[in-house]
């Protein structure tokens, strides 16, 4: 067996049923398929036993520990050379699994071909919106991957030795695996950690660009808003693991956050003050300080917009972007500043948050 396809489940048998659907339309068959559903209340046995005369799929129900600790469950239980670590919420084209093994073994008769196998111990590949996707799954898509959110920039990196692969996709030689005893205990930015260690230990990883999935992200702004704000603690929690780690792009959406607050505090002055300035003419004195502060928001907005709308061909899309953007940015670095000031601070120990509520 070379493969073993790794998926943590948290009430979502209907995602399940989807990513089953497209593993069971891959053209290369070597691979087993473990789920492990993480204590859910709405459990994906019966998805996974449809699957049982067309997939080689292994099902464990185990109590709630988190997505991590879940991976290593399933792990444990692997059999193939190399681990591929997928989240519930994705879909695989056709191609996917030729397009891995592509990647690490290429033609066997290259004479490259050993040094091809060798020179990856960890890879993981993009992801790209599928058509289907509801208009707001878009939209945060667009805020996770574009360059005017840092989406793009913080993913943008593609050389070796820079290269952090991500649990949505993500795969890794089991005895590494297994040597660096996995996922670590944190609830959030495990992944992320995980990555870290792979490289530190000195491993090589890889960018398998041709290895993509269709990522759905969150289905809504309040989810997506508690995934983004436990994203901005887990930095600062991830700086404390990793010292150095942490880079100027990751603190630009907490100076976006603060600068917003500051031009909407601005402009709440300036409307207050045409209000109940002094002056025979109030409301020609403070207008500026009213309208001013606005205008950086209206422009940025109106570049989401644009970018945005070209790239779905949606003004709806566009709009709903800009929404999607803001929650990004000000979620993330409301997250951060505030673990910042609890672990930096006042010196307190790791925290996360929305544990009970994350998925509602």
């Amino acid at each position: 067996m070379t493969y073993s396809v790794i998926v943590p489940v948290y009430n979502r048998p209907d995602e399940v049923s989807e990513l089953l659907e497209s593993l069971d339309r891959q053209t290369m068959k070597d691979f087993e398929v473990i789920i492990v559903e993480d204590g859910s209340a709405v459990p994906c046995g019966d998805v996974c036993k449809k699957y049982a005369d067309r997939l080689d799929i292994h099902y464990y129900n185990k109590q709630n520990s988190g997505p991590g600790q879940s991976r290593n469950y399933g792990a444990e239980r692997a059999s193939g050379a190399f681990l591929l670590i997928l989240d519930s919420d994705v879909v695989l084209p056709d191609g996917y699994m030729e397009a891995v093994d592509r990647e690490l073994f290429g033609d066997s008769a290259d004479e490259n071909h050993a040094q091809r196998v060798a020179s990856c111990d960890a890879f993981g590949g993009p992801d790209s919106v599928h058509e289907s996707f509801s208009p707001i799954q878009k939209a945060i898509s667009y805020s996770m991957t574009s360059f005017f959110t840092t989406g793009g920039i913080r993913g943008g990196k593609t050389r070796l030795d820079k290269f952090f692969p991500r649990s949505f996709n993500m795969g890794i030689r089991r005895e590494v695996y297994l040597e660096l005893g996995g996922f670590s205990s944190m609830r959030f930015g495990e992944d992320i950690d995980f990555s870290y260690r792979i490289v530190e230990a000195g491993y090589k990883t890889r960018l398998f660009s041709t290895a993509w999935v269709w990522h759905k992200r969150r289905a809504d702004y309040r989810k997506f808003w508690r995934q983004v704000y436990n994203s901005g603690i887990a930095r600062i929690n991830l700086e404390k693991r990793h010292p150095g780690t942490m880079k100027l792009v990751h603190m630009l959406p907490a100076a976006f956050t603060i600068g917003v607050v500051m031009l909407l505090v601005l402009s709440f002055t300036g409307r207050l003050m045409m209000v109940y300035g002094p002056g025979p003419d109030p409301l020609h004195r403070w207008y500026w300080l009213c309208a001013a502060p606005l205008i950086p928001l209206l422009l940025y907005s109106l570049l989401i917009v644009i970018d945005a709308g070209i790239r779905y061909r949606s003004l709806g899309i566009g709009l709903r972007s800009v929404v999607a953007a803001f929650v990004q940015l000000m979620g993330y670095g409301c997250g951060f500043l505030y673990a910042w000031w609890q672990r930096c601070v006042l010196g307190k120990d790791e925290f996360h948050a929305f544990d009970k509520t994350f998925y509602k």
